[in-house]
């Protein structure tokens, strides 16, 4: 199987007991919603007189929410007067196309089947807000199948911290060492490192706008959702 794609990456985890969980970020890891989301930032731009621009363009940013998008779409940051109206008027936005085209990538809801087959717990650790999370995790049909579903304002900090990490382990009662965190951001394997719990780089993701995936320090790289059953054994 040919998982790995980096350097030299490991090509396998060193469990220290059995895995029994496996938490996925959201945006860009369990779900393609990019296009929901450029969708939301071109209404923007289209509202300033501006042509919209191409999702691919913008597909990179997609794992950095709002944030992300109004910089990388309108060139206007925190700290910009107009950034927090802007991040508003996209929430705004987002809200009403937020299941236009959102799906799962492929193979993924091969692997979900697959995990509950072995037995093991699954759910989402993400840092969208519950408002957002809730109907994505519906109109995708797996709001009843995930063992847990932690969002950006479930704890009383988001990724990078440790907390929603260990919070999702603690609902499942799973020790963080025996679960496995997959995400397509640096923050995600950050968290994961924090809450000294196994992580994989979901190089299918939304890759781009922060370094080199190798060089996030991610315990494996995956390439595709079902490469991740290679690390489960």
């Amino acid at each position: 199987m040919t998982a790995l794609h980096a350097h030299h990456a490991p090509s396998r985890i060193r469990w220290s007991a059995p895995p029994q969980a496996v938490l996925f970020d959201l945006d860009g890891t369990l779900a393609d919603t990019a296009g929901d989301l450029v969708g939301a930032l071109n209404r923007l731009r289209v509202q300033r007189g501006l042509p919209p621009m191409p999702l691919e363009t913008l597909r990179p940013y997609a794992s950095a929410g709002a944030r992300g998008l109004i910089g990388a779409g309108l060139d206007i940051h925190p700290g910009h007067d107009e950034f927090e109206p802007l991040r508003l008027a996209f929430l705004a936005a987002y809200t009403q196309c937020l299941s236009e085209t959102t799906a799962l990538f492929e193979g993924m809801a091969e692997l979900l089947d697959q995990l509950e087959a072995r037995g093991l717990k699954w759910g989402v650790v993400t840092n969208k807000p519950h408002r957002f999370t809730v109907p994505v995790m519906e109109g995708l049909g797996l709001t009843a199948r995930a063992g847990v579903i932690i969002s950006g304002d479930s704890t009383a900090h988001a990724k990078p911290h440790p907390l929603p990490l260990l919070t999702a382990c603690e609902q499942l009662g799973v020790p963080p060492a025996c679960a496995l965190y997959v995400g397509d951001d640096l923050r995600d394997i950050q968290a994961a490192q924090a809450a000294a719990m196994p992580s994989a780089a979901a190089r299918w993701g939304y890759i781009g706008h922060n370094g080199d995936i190798a060089d996030w320090g991610a315990d494996v790289i995956a390439a595709t959702p079902l490469d991740l059953l290679h690390f489960l054994d």
